[in-house]
Parts: C-alpha cells; sequence; structure tokens
C-alpha cells in the first residue's frame, strides 16, 4: 500500500488514527496498541502478499533470539555468542536469498561457465530496512543494551507502519520508550495538525517533483545507448539525483508526520544534504538513520584506534562496501559504495590537513559527483553507468570551428527542456534556500495559514493521485 494513494489517505489512515485514540479514550491502552500492530500487519501484507508468513516469523523469531539473550546469565559466553551469531545469520540469510539469488547464480555462471538457471526472485518491499532494525535488536540484545519488552511494544517497534517500508532506521532505544509512555496515547490536536501539516509537505514533494523529475529522467537511461550529448547526460543525472532527494525526503517527511499523529517522534533522516561542501559532510546530512546504523554496527565493528589495518579509511571503505552491496545486488552499486566511501576518505583527509575550499565552489563539485554516482545507482547495468558518465566529458560538439553549431545545441537544449527544467530549478532552489523538515518542526505553529496551507497541498495531491509512481526506494 503506498502513502499516496486514495485507499491509503482516505481510508486506511484515518481509519487507523480514530480506532486508535477511541480505544485509548475508554482507556484500553492494551487493545489499542494491537489494533496499530494489526493494522501495521494489514499494511505490510498489501505489498507483498506471499512473503508475508515470512516476515511473521522472522520477526517472531528474532524477539525469541532477543528475549533470550537478555535473559541469560552474562557467564555464559559462548552460548550467547553462538545464539547472537545465529540469529544474524538469520536475517542475513533471509536478506540474501531473497535479494542476492540471482546475483550469485550470475556471476557463478560467468566465472565457472556454468548454466544455472535464475530464479527471478521478487523482492519483498521493505526487506532491506526492517532487516537492519532486527539485527540491530539482536546485538544490542546480547550487549544486554534491551529489557525484557513487552510483546506488543517489541512488535511496535518492528511493524510501525510509517516506517515499515523505506524507513527512517529506527532504534529500539528511541522508539519502545515512547510506546511504553503513556501520556503519548492520548490525543494531541496540535500534533495531529502537525503530522498534517508535515504529511501533505512530503505528498506535494513526492507526488509534484520527485514524480515528474524522475519519470523524466528515466526516459533518458532507457534511452541511454542513443549517445546523448554532454548536457544532456548532465542535466539527466542530476535531474534523477534531486528527484531521488525528493522522493525519499517526501517518504520520510510523511512517515514521520504519521508519527505526530500518534505521538510519536520518528527520528530525521535529511538534514539538507545538498547543501553539503564534501562527501564526509554529505553522508552526514543523507539518509542519516542508514549512517547510524552503519557507522554503530559496521563501522565500529572494524574500527580500531592505533590500529593501521583497521584504521579511519579502511573502517570507512568497508562499511561503504556494505552499503554499496546493501543497497542493489550489482556490481554497479558496489562501485558506487566503493566511490562514495573513497569520496568521503578524500573529504576527511582534506579535512585532517586543513584544507579548506570556499563553500559555493565545495558545494558544486559535491553536487556534481552527486550526480555522476548516481547514474551507477540508476542504470540497468555497469556498462550502460559507464556510458552515462562517458557522455558526462564528450566534447566532440567543441571540437573545430563550430561555434554557431554549438551555440544552436545550447538553445535547443534549453527548448527541449523549457518544461521540466524550471522544476528541477525550483527544486534546487528550495534544496538550498528553504527550511528542510527539521527546520519547519522547530518553528511550526498551529495558525490559520499552515491549516489553509496544509489543506490546499492535501487538496492537489488528491486531485493527482490516479498519477501515483511507486517510490523509488521500493526497490531496495
Amino acid at each position: 500500500m503506498i502513502f499516496t494513494t486514495y485507499k491509503f489517505v482516505l481510508l486506511f489512515l484515518p481509519t487507523v488514527v480514530v480506532v486508535y485514540y477511541v480505544l485509548n479514550h475508554f482507556k484500553w491502552f492494551s487493545l489499542s496498541k494491537f489494533w496499530l500492530i494489526i493494522a501495521s500487519f494489514f499494511f505490510y501484507s498489501q505489498g507483498t502478499p506471499d512473503f508475508f508468513p515470512f516476515f511473521m516469523g522472522s520477526v517472531f523469531a528474532n524477539y525469541m533470539v532477543g528475549i533470550t539473550l537478555s535473559r541469560m546469565d552474562p557467564s555464559h559466553k559462548v552460548q550467547r555468542k553462538i545464539l547472537c551469531a545465529l540469529g544474524i545469520l538469520g536475517n542475513v540469510a533471509l536478506l540474501g536469498y531473497y535479494k542476492y539469488t540471482d546475483f550469485f547464480i550470475e556471476n557463478t555462471n560467468a566465472i565457472f561457465g556454468t548454466d544455472f538457471t535464475l530464479k527471478h526472485i521478487i523482492l519483498p518491499i521493505g526487506i532491506s530496512f526492517f532487516t537492519f532494525q532486527l539485527i540491530a535488536y539482536v546485538v544490542d540484545s546480547y550487549k544486554q543494551l534491551t529489557k525484557d519488552y513487552n510483546i506488543l511494544d517489541y512488535l511496535l517497534f518492528i511493524t510501525f507502519f510509517p516506517q515499515l517500508i523505506v524507513g527512517p532506521i529506527v532504534h529500539h532505544s528511541e522508539m519502545v520508550c515512547q510506546f511504553e509512555n503513556e501520556d503519548n496515547l492520548r490525543l494531541k490536536p496540535e500534533n495531529i495538525a502537525f503530522g498534517l501539516f508535515l504529511f501533505s509537505i512530503g505528498a506535494a514533494k513526492k507526488m509534484f517533483l520527485a514524480d515528474t523529475m524522475s519519470t523524466d529522467a528515466q526516459l533518458y537511461f532507457d534511452d541511454i545507448r542513443n549517445n546523448m550529448p554532454l548536457m544532456s547526460s548532465w542535466y539527466y543525472s542530476l535531474e534523477y539525483a534531486v528527484a531521488y532527494y525528493f522522493d525519499l525526503s517526501g517518504y520520510a517527511d510523511m512517515a514521520i508526520g504519521m508519527g505526530w499523529m500518534f505521538n510519536i517522534k520518528i527520528p530525521e533522516n535529511f538534514n539538507s544534504p545538498l547543501k553539503a561542501r564534501d562527501f564526509q559532510d554529505y553522508w552526514k546530512r543523507w539518509h542519516m538513520t542508514l549512517s547510524r546504523f552503519l557507522g554503530d554496527y559496521i563501522f565500529r565493528s572494524v574500527f580500531r584506534k592505533g590500529v593501521k589495518y583497521r584504521n579511519y579509511y579502511v573502517a570507512t571503505m568497508v562499511t561503504f562496501f556494505v552499503s554499496g552491496f546493501w543497497h542493489g545486488s550489482g556490481w554497479n552499486f558496489v562501485i558506487w559504495g566503493i566511490i562514495n566511501g573513497a569520496l568521503v576518505c578524500l573529504a576527511s583527509w582534506m579535512n585532517r590537513k586543513g584544507i579548506k575550499i570556499p563553500v559555493v565552489i565545495g558545494v558544486f563539485f559535491t553536487l556534481c559527483f552527486v550526480a555522476m554516482t548516481r547514474a551507477l545507482f540508476v542504470a540497468d547495468s555497469l556498462s550502460e553507468a559507464w556510458l552515462v558518465i562517458k557522455n558526462m566529458f564528450n566534447f566532440s560538439w567543441l571540437y573545430g570551428d563550430k561555434t554557431a553549431s554549438v551555440f544552436s545545441q545550447i538553445v535547443s537544449f534549453f527548448r527541449d527542456h523549457e518544461a521540466n527544467g524550471p522544476i528541477l530549478f525550483f527544486s534546487l532552489l528550495w534544496c538550498w534556500f528553504l527550511p528542510n523538515s527539521t527546520q519547519i518542526a522547530e518553528k511550526f505553529r498551529r495558525t490559520r495559514f499552515s491549516v489553509v496551507l496544509t489543506v490546499v497541498l492535501l487538496g492537489a495531491c488528491l486531485l493527482n493521485m490516479d498519477k501515483v509512481v511507486q517510490f523509488l526506494y521500493f526497490q531496495f
């Protein structure tokens, strides 16, 4: 079920909210939590019904592993390590089967000349995201950082529908305490108002900016082999990069907004990443909950201060290798991760050496590299991504005495993009000069203006919900 559909906005969401607060009004708190869990299970089952039994099995199995680890005597070190390892391997195996089976079959056939048939397994929606939450829960249970959680609170932490599919990736320590807090169970009109306001902004980002730009850019990536000129390659790669930001940040805004409707504060996921002056700064601002997970459970597992082969740069490259492989089952994703890791290491080295670049120049070049690496991310294969990048540096149209031809090409380029060009330009201005969701939350007041803006944005979105485009991160 997609957030930007009539079924979700007009039926599912209002029904869940109303019933939840009616149950809380009569102080049936356990029943209201159970209702929210059932609603979340129903929400997930609509997206991947065939996988739903396995999803439920994984959720309950991880609870048993976690609760057992938290109750075991700390002196039983070997048994606890084995159980923790089995819990992690179980999660990785489930993710690996659904996401990487065909990748390994393809590479096995290529290396050994075999002819194994591809399975073409359908990737369950959200598996990459909830798997991280389950692994974090198991690892923290092993470290005895979890409590003997009530089953209802645990299930809400894992399945809470606003963030279940595409995040933000939440941590048990920040979520379970909110579900346990009875003050969060009462209706708070100001939180409903802010939640609707933020939801409407996220929906508008998704439907009017992200969908328009990604649809336009995809036409180019579907026609890559026709050797597009330099300016078009840069334009469409940049358009896709910005579309990804508005698509994922729009989803996060809607998820966070719905969290507020239930008095639950879901962590922020973006902090104006296109304002970043280098890639170290960029990855502190982009998909922050993913970066937090990778930092806590990958980087810190590798990094050892004073150990050369486990220093910052090695740990960073390992972390981004995992990040790239997590994003997709293809060598283009692995290389995407490696390049991003190298750019973060370069930025770290420059910062350590005190090499400062003017902000405007830093932002410009960071955006250029974001666009280039995005080509690796959205192309169907490594060879097609390479074609895009080659086109970005194909200056053949400047060779010789062709001033008039060059000028005519520039004029033709702007004429061809007079429809969607202003949308990309406006989107970049939004990224650079308008407040982000965190800043909006800090200053929000329920006023006549905010109510009118919410109604206008939601109304505009409802009028366009017959043109829904799937969220870009659903494929991961």
